[in-house]
């Protein structure tokens, strides 16, 4: 892990990431539904529901549930009951790429916190293009300005949907944030 810090809006914030990695997407879906191992939850804050609903021209109810008690997410992306897969991948593409929740935006990545304003990214163990080493790169190098685009991103995602719902993100106000992001 390396730690990073940079100035944001005014703010001071400071985050953790794995050093050697390398990232291209292969299009293998994986990400974008249950694994025998992993049931997965595609959860949608209100503006990536409303997004999602103003570009497909669908009700939000016809892609999504509503989840209580999981702010600053209030939707969970509904699958097909045949393969599990998220209802808007089809033949391995995401059909809603350009707009795609925050939550596809980041994988093979988890975000978490210490409570004290200090985030650490997570790599997961299952995505077959993240590579760990540089002898087997094939993918993208990703460094500070990778994962510091990401955190921006979450930062004005999750503060813009919090302040759309009226809740308030722990992430963002120096407390703990047990779920990651």
């Amino acid at each position: 892990m390396v730690s990073y810090k940079f100035q944001a809006e005014g703010s001071h914030l400071s985050f953790n990431y794995p050093l050697d990695l390398h990232f291209t997407c292969s299009q293998c879906g994986l990400c974008c539904g249950d694994t025998k191992q992993k049931t997965r939850h595609i959860l949608l804050t209100k503006n990536n529901a409303e997004t999602i609903a103003n570009v497909t021209k669908h009700p939000i109810a016809c892609f999504a549930n509503q989840t209580p008690e999981k702010t600053p997410y209030v939707y969970e992306m509904k699958k097909t009951p045949q393969t599990g897969q998220c209802v808007f991948l089809k033949n391995n593409q995401c059909t809603l790429y350009e707009v795609r929740p925050l939550i596809c935006r980041f994988y093979p990545f988890e975000l978490s916190t210490n409570g004290e304003g200090v985030y650490t990214f997570r790599a997961t163990e299952e995505c077959p293009s993240l590579c760990r080493s540089e002898a087997n790169a094939s993918g993208n190098a990703l460094d500070e300005t990778f994962f510091t685009a990401l955190l921006v991103l979450a930062r004005a995602e999750l503060e813009d949907s919090v302040s759309r719902t009226g809740g308030e993100h722990p992430a963002f106000q120096g407390r703990n944030c047990s779920n990651g992001i």
